[in-house]
């Protein structure tokens, strides 16, 4: 079986380069990386065309397959490794749901909190929609807690659901936004991942390049 491949965008920007690259670098499923970075919007999309059918990132290679969008490519994960998703099938179910939640979802979280980790700043003004989504992340996360017992999102474990939540967990950390303790206790601990560690010191590193 050949290895994965995995094209992603900058680490300071790319929200959904992280989902699956912290899902793989978590569960200690070896890989190849390949950053692209942003650049000149005028020549992105024919640049990541060359791996990527969407010219989008992150877009999987494996097994001389090509699959692109992080859902589908956690879903693929999934296909090949068990531990991508929790075995029992009630948490099984509900992880899918709140990760298909996150993917069409939050888009005023979105926009005016884009992920950005070099900033510090607090967003002093938060708008109505952006609380609103919060509102929902927020109860979305306890009833995950309240069903499975924690200490991660679906249990015990950490899953692609936590994964997929990850982007959220930097935004709430970056724009200083505030959110019930348990959530942040969650927060806290997907901070203290070697993972994220390492994903935060690279962004780091690509702002003095």
């Amino acid at each position: 079986m050949s290895s994965y491949v995995l094209h992603i965008g900058d680490k300071t920007y790319s929200s959904w380069s992280l989902r699956p690259w912290l899902l793989l670098k978590t569960l200690n499923i070896p890989f190849e990386e390949y950053l692209h970075p942003f650049g000149d919007k005028t020549t992105r999309q024919a640049r990541y065309q060359q791996f990527s059918p969407t010219g989008k990132v992150p877009c999987l290679h494996h097994n001389n397959l090509t699959i692109w969008d992080s859902l589908a490519i956690i879903e693929y994960l999934a296909e090949q490794h068990s531990q991508v998703y929790p075995s029992e099938i009630h948490a099984r179910t509900w992880s899918r749901c709140a990760i298909a939640e996150m993917h069409a979802g939050f888009t005023s979280l979105r926009q005016h909190c884009p992920m950005d980790c070099t900033r510090t700043a607090a967003l002093k003004d938060i708008p109505e929609s952006v609380q609103v989504d919060l509102d929902r992340i927020q109860a979305l996360w306890l009833h995950g807690f309240e069903l499975f017992g924690g200490p991660y999102l679906a249990g015990k474990d950490f899953t692609a659901v936590d994964a997929y939540f990850a982007p959220v967990a930097l935004r709430i950390q970056q724009y200083q936004l505030t959110i019930h303790p348990l959530c942040q206790k969650w927060i806290n601990q997907m901070m203290q991942l070697d993972a994220i560690k390492q994903w935060l010191h690279n962004a780091a590193l690509e702002q003095t390049l």
